[in-house]
């Protein structure tokens, strides 16, 4: 999935954290409600504004993040 066209980053909002497509929810949020045990369902019903492109966008920039991050350990 290409998350690019969701997941901003503007140094203003939240800290300059990942947010989604420019709204105040970081994609830490959506990892944090994952990791806890919520379904995308249960998420989306909790933010309408949400869509399961989101939270997909979400876990594709983390992945992107962690393959990043051990090809710079790698080196």
């Amino acid at each position: 999935m290409d998350y690019h066209d969701i997941i901003t980053i503007e140094p203003g909002k939240r800290s300059g954290k990942p947010c989604i497509r420019g709204m105040r929810i970081t994609v830490y949020d959506i990892l944090e409600y994952l990791a806890g045990g919520m379904t995308y369902e249960e998420i989306l019903e909790d933010f309408p504004y949400l869509t399961q492109e989101d939270i997909l966008a979400c876990l594709a920039f983390a992945a992107d993040r962690e393959r990043q991050t051990l090809l710079i350990q790698s080196c």
